[in-house]
């Protein structure tokens, strides 16, 4: 007897991570490569990939979750997506349903994190959180009274493209200053390059050929001083945007996730603070600050496979 399966598909700027996953929320299967320049290259080499695992473990796939940036939800399409090299508006759903010959379904893959953090990981039992995903970019995810928020369009949630300064770096999106431009893995490493371009201020990034979110950290932790400020200054930007999203939602928790999430203490403890130093004051000290207890990109993965699961729920 065959296994029953949906695939779980995370589409990032950087790299695209993906699985089978039974119905008990169990990852029997995962793989990742870097993300493609065109979805027909995305869509061959997953279901290469899948195909081969489906056959030689006797699974049988019911369906293809997908998470991808600037998903909507409602038309299966990838819309304008200023962190993918896909251009204008990419029917992904249909493409996949194509190849697999099962239903597909997309969601923005920060809800796609959502759906598996309350699915199966720190946010189970919760029905009012928000998983802010900091990666390549800065997505996030709203649940209120237990469901998604997707707005009328499919689009609602969309922190990263809230603006911290309207005369700031320029953004994918093709405006200025949007928040992922500063709190994000590749936000933390332009405020770095910035600094280290315009100050004498020793530090070990300086003597790095390439510097990454990971490398900061790794300065970071062992007392850098440029590296703790570039910490401290994206915690800031964080926290005042963070307390007002929650004057909006109104969340028990706000879940971290993704690359730059993985700096643990030197990200979570300045946050908190700057959070609690914004936050309304009938707001304080009621919303948690929690990093994601799933693996890196598993969260997406389940929460892409719920879509599939979780369907008629």
């Amino acid at each position: 007897m065959k296994t029953t399966v949906a695939a779980g598909i995370d589409i990032g700027g950087t790299n695209t991570a993906f699985g089978l996953v039974n119905a008990e929320g169990t990852l029997l299967f995962q793989s990742v490569f870097p993300t493609p320049d065109t979805p027909e290259e995305l869509v061959q080499n997953v279901f290469k990939v899948l195909s081969t695992a489906i056959a030689t473990s006797n699974y049988q796939l019911v369906g293809v979750g997908i998470g991808a940036p600037n998903g909507n939800f409602y038309n299966g399409t990838i819309e304008f997506a200023p962190n993918l090299k896909f251009t204008g508006i990419v029917p992904l759903a249909a493409m996949f349903q194509e190849a697999f010959g099962v239903s597909a379904v997309l969601t923005n893959d920060a809800n796609a994190a959502a759906i598996g953090e309350m699915q199966f990981g720190v946010a189970k039992g919760m029905n009012n959180f928000v998983v802010v995903t900091l990666g390549t970019g800065l997505g996030s995810g709203f649940v209120c009274n237990g469901n998604v928020l997707y707005g009328h369009d499919g689009f609602a949630g969309e922190l990263g493209h809230t603006i911290y300064d309207y005369e700031g770096r320029l953004c994918g999106c093709g405006r200025k200053g949007c928040l992922e431009t500063y709190c994000s893995a590749t936000g933390i490493v332009r405020t770095c390059q910035e600094w280290l371009a315009k100050e004498t201020t020793a530090s070990v990034l300086r003597n790095l050929s390439t510097l990454t979110a990971k490398s900061i950290a790794d300065a970071a932790a062992q007392g850098d001083e440029l590296a703790l400020k570039a910490f401290e200054f994206t915690s800031m930007v964080l926290g005042r945007a963070l307390a007002d999203t929650v004057a909006i939602t109104s969340p028990e928790a706000i879940i971290l996730f993704g690359g730059l999430a993985n700096a643990g203490d030197l990200l979570a403890i300045p946050l908190k603070h700057h959070l609690e130093a914004n936050l309304l004051h009938i707001f304080k000290n009621k919303v948690k600050v929690l990093r994601s207890n799933l693996k890196e990109a598993d969260a997406a993965i389940l929460g892409a496979a719920s879509l599939i699961w979780h369907a008629n729920d």
